[in-house]
C-alpha cells in the first residue's frame, strides 16, 4: 500500500491541473517527486530552498493574490520551525491556505528529534482558525486534502504519516465517526491510532470515536456518545503529544460531570533511533499497551 504522502503527490498535481488558482510551495523536500509537475506548472510550483520561514511567507504572499496555495515539508519545518510566520503572514494577515506535512510525530526515527513534531498540534492550537485534519489512511488523506483545498480561504493544517489504518472509511472533514456502542465510556481513536484501538478494545463494553478531523473538535458527536453510554468517562487516543484535545473534551463536557485521559506521544525524549515500532511502544501506543491502560482507567465492569 502506498503511503499518505504517495498520495499526495498525484493528488496535488491533478489539484493543479483542475484548478488554476492552486499554488504548490516546497523547501526542496519532495521536490524530486514533483519534477514532472514543476515542468508543467512551472508558473505554479515554487521551490524556496532550504527556506522554512520563506515557505511560510511565499505560501501566504500568494493567498494575498487570491491563489490558494499548497505548502508542503516535514512537519517540524512547517509548523515549529517557522511558526512566527505562520501566525503573522496567514492569521495576523487574514488569509488561508494548506499546510500540508509529512514526517508525523516519529516516522523518521533516524532523522533524530529535528525531523520529529509530537507537538505540532498543540502548537497550533494557540492560534485561531485553524481546522486540523489528521487522517489515518491514503484513501482518507486524499478526501481530506481536496476537501481543505477546496475550503474557501480557510486555513487548513493536514497532517500525514507513514503510520496508517489497513482500511480507509469514510470520512468527510467535519464528524467524528462511531464505530463502536458500548456503556462503559467513550474512546476516540484519532487518525492512524484506529487499528491500535480497536485492537485494544475488543471485547471491552465502550464505544468508539473515529476522529480525522480534530479541530473544530466534534463537540456534539461526543456528547450523544457520553449520553448514549452512560458513562462520561472518555479517553482520547492521538498520534501526537499526549493530552493536545483534553482540553476541548472537558469544554464538550462541561456541564457533566465527567473524566478524560489523554493518551499519545509523551514528552520525553527518546534518545536512540530506533524503528518506529519502538517508539509506538516506548510511548505506551501499541494495542496491548493501550489495552492495559484504557483497561486502568475505565471501571472494571468493562474490562474484557
Amino acid at each position: 500500500m502506498d503511503t499518505m504522502r504517495d498520495r499526495f503527490v498525484p493528488v496535488v498535481s491533478r489539484l493543479l491541473d483542475e484548478d488554476p488558482r492552486v499554488a504548490l510551495v516546497l523547501a526542496e523536500i519532495g521536490r524530486a517527486q514533483l519534477v514532472e509537475t514543476e515542468r508543467k506548472h512551472p508558473d505554479r510550483v515554487i521551490n524556496v530552498g532550504i527556506r522554512e520561514q520563506l515557505l511560510i511567507g511565499t505560501g501566504a504572499g500568494l493567498a494575498l493574490t487570491g491563489m490558494r496555495p499548497v505548502v508542503h515539508t516535514f512537519a517540524s519545518f512547517l509548523v515549529e520551525r517557522p511558526f512566527e510566520q505562520v501566525k503573522l503572514d496567514f492569521g495576523h494577515q487574514g488569509v488561508g491556505g494548506v499546510l500540508v506535512s509529512a514526517g508525523g510525530s516519529f516516522d523518521w526515527p533516524a532523522g533524530g528529534f529535528t525531523h520529529m513534531a509530537p507537538g505540532d498540534v498543540a502548537l497550533l492550537d494557540t492560534l485561531d482558525g485553524w481546522t486540523v485534519h489528521v487522517p489515518g489512511h491514503p484513501d482518507e488523506a486524499e478526501t481530506l486534502l481536496r476537501h481543505a483545498v477546496g475550503a474557501g480561504d480557510d486555513r487548513v493544517y493536514v497532517r500525514l504519516s507513514v503510520q496508517s489504518n489497513r482500511e480507509a472509511l469514510a470520512v468527510d472533514g467535519e464528524r467524528f465517526l462511531t464505530l463502536r456502542e458500548g456503556r462503559g465510556g467513550v474512546v476516540v481513536a484519532v487518525g492512524p491510532m484506529l487499528d491500535a484501538v480497536l485492537a485494544a478494545t475488543e471485547g471491552v463494553d465502550v464505544t468508539v470515536l473515529y476522529a480525522t478531523t480534530v479541530r473544530p473538535f466534534d463537540r456534539e458527536a461526543l456528547r450523544r456518545a457520553v449520553g448514549a453510554a452512560h458513562a462520561a468517562d472518555v479517553v482520547i487516543v492521538e498520534p501526537y503529544l499526549a493530552g493536545t484535545s483534553t482540553g476541548f473534551a472537558n469544554d464538550a463536557l462541561a456541564d457533566v460531570p465527567h473524566r478524560v485521559l489523554g493518551l499519545g506521544v509523551g514528552r520525553r525524549e527518546l534518545r536512540r533511533y530506533g524503528q518506529i515500532e519502538e517508539h509506538v511502544a516506548a510511548h505506551g501506543l501499541d494495542a496491548a499497551s493501550l489495552r492495559e491502560r484504557i483497561s486502568g482507567f475505565l471501571d472494571a465492569r468493562v474490562r474484557g
